[in-house]
């Protein structure tokens, strides 16, 4: 009978790292809305030291009644989103969304990367939203919370869809994504963004491929990234280079590289967030950390607290993205520097919502009037 490896921290919801195989978090922690939590007892009958099955990636259906999220926050760009998953396969060990799941009575750690869930009517739903009445167009972003490029919009094409209604209805939009996939609507993207309607965000936060399958086991490796921004590119799309998160004393040193690799590429604007541990995050990070770079987590972690008042986070608007500090400062000053040696974010393109327009429904009838 094999040994249960022990786990490098004390937690009571350790997975077995064969069940867990090609995911992000180290635990499956009840989320923080739960009164009761679940642990494996070994009662004298065996089973418990046995290898796992691995953990399955399973799609239920999200039936929201509305489709497009608004926001009120001063620090970001836009004021309105689409999410067409819950959920997010890539399993991005630091993910800020991953708190979301607890609003479902599931872990924001396996859960959030192995139950996911699609929006089946999200194109139906924006159709009638952006039909209202007192509809004000102004740029949608998507991949701001999920990647709508994970996995599975492969099978489902729940965003391609989307894209589709946008694109009926010249309605600007702004992507960030860390999937390939993306390349697969260059037909429908390069259209839009020849009309100033589209504009891409790839996230690259490492060239490091084996710091990549750790942090972020199922997205596209950053060799891929970095082609799927030169396709773009290349039918005239306009695309960014996203660096986040920006982790101090493990990946940051890389920054000056992606963004030199980002702008090889061809893209012409970049951005950077430093790394974010909100709620559950904070504890889903230090496990992952504990284990995967035992000899950097002590260091790591203390930088982070540099960058954030000797806290692990600090929620205030304004310097969320950014931290404060001397080693925030200091990130910020290396971005600035590159991006102006490269020639990055000269000018930014500001997308066009003053095309908007309602197209005649979709019924198999002419329109009347």
């Amino acid at each position: 009978m094999k040994e249960r490896p022990a786990p490098p921290f004390e937690h009571s919801d350790f997975v077995h790292p064969e069940a867990r195989r090609g995911r992000g978090t180290v635990t499956n922690a009840a989320g923080r809305y739960e009164s009761e939590e679940r642990l494996a007892v070994d009662d004298g009958w065996g089973g418990i030291d046995e290898e796992p099955p691995p953990l399955r990636t399973t799609v239920g259906i999200d039936a929201s009644r509305s489709i497009i999220t608004r926001n009120q926050s001063p620090d970001i760009a836009f004021d309105r989103s689409i999410n067409p998953y819950r959920g997010c396969e890539h399993g991005c060990v630091y993910c800020f969304a991953r708190p979301t799941h607890a609003y479902l009575g599931l872990s924001p750690g396996l859960d959030f990367e192995s139950k996911l869930f699609m929006k089946p009517d999200a194109p139906a739903l924006l159709d009638k939203e952006l039909r209202a009445k007192s509809y004000k167009p102004r740029v949608i972003a998507i991949g701001t919370n999920t990647d709508p490029y994970q996995p599975i919009e492969r099978e489902k094409k729940l965003m391609r869809r989307i894209l589709e209604v946008l694109s009926a209805f010249n309605h600007p939009v702004g992507i960030t994504t860390k999937g390939a996939l993306i390349t697969r609507d260059i037909d429908i993207l390069a259209p839009m963004a020849k009309k100033g309607l589209a504009k891409v965000f790839i996230s690259v936060t490492t060239l490091d491929r084996e710091l990549a399958r750790a942090m972020e086991p199922r997205a596209a490796t950053p060799p891929r990234r970095l082609e799927a921004i030169r396709e773009l590119t290349r039918a005239g799309i306009p695309v960014g280079l996203l660096f986040a998160p920006a982790i101090p004393g493990l990946n940051d040193h890389e920054m000056e590289r992606v963004l030199e690799a980002g702008a090889e590429a061809g893209a012409a604007e970049a951005g950077y967030v430093l790394l974010r541990l909100p709620l559950e995050i904070k504890d889903l990070f230090k496990e992952w950390l504990a284990e995967r770079y035992p000899n950097k987590a002590e260091k790591v972690i203390s930088l982070i607290r540099q960058t954030r008042g000797g806290l692990d986070y600090v929620a205030g608007f304004g310097t969320r993205q950014i931290g404060t500090g001397p080693i925030a400062a200091l990130i910020g000053g290396r971005f600035e520097a590159a991006c102006k040696k490269l020639g990055l974010n000269e000018k930014r393109l500001q997308l066009d919502a003053s095309q908007f327009r309602i197209p005649p429904p979709v019924t198999g009838q002419l329109a009347l009037f």
